[in-house]
C-alpha cells in the first residue's frame, strides 16, 4: 500500500524570488544555482517562479528552503486532507 508524501504549496512566487536574491548566507542564487543546491530539476524552480506550479513534496519543499537558509514554514505552507491546496492563500490575498 504506497503512502502519499504531503504537499506543500508556495506561500508566494514573489517571496521565492526575494530570498534569492538574498539567501540565508547574503549571496543571490540563480534558478540554477538553487535547483543544483536543492537538487530538483530547474524546470521546478522555474514553475515555482511563474505560477505554473502551487505546491511540492515535503521533501522538496525543505530541500528548497534549506538550500535558500530559511525555515520551510517561510516559504510552504503544509495541505493535505485538512488543509486542501486552495484554502491556503497566497501572500497577496492576505495583504489586503
Amino acid at each position: 500500500m504506497a503512502t502519499h508524501a504531503p504537499l506543500y504549496k508556495l506561500v508566494s512566487p514573489d517571496l521565492l524570488r526575494t530570498l534569492m536574491l538574498r539567501t540565508g548566507t547574503g549571496a543571490a542564487v540563480s534558478v540554477r544555482e538553487l535547483a543544483t543546491l536543492a537538487d530538483v530539476p530547474r524546470s521546478t524552480i522555474g514553475n515555482l517562479l511563474t505560477g505554473a506550479q502551487q505546491a511540492v513534496q515535503e521533501q522538496t519543499a525543505h530541500a528548497i528552503a534549506e538550500a535558500i537558509g530559511v525555515d520551510v514554514l517561510v516559504l510552504f505552507a503544509p495541505v493535505g486532507r485538512s488543509v486542501p491546496l486552495a484554502a491556503v492563500p497566497d501572500q497577496h490575498s492576505r495583504s489586503a
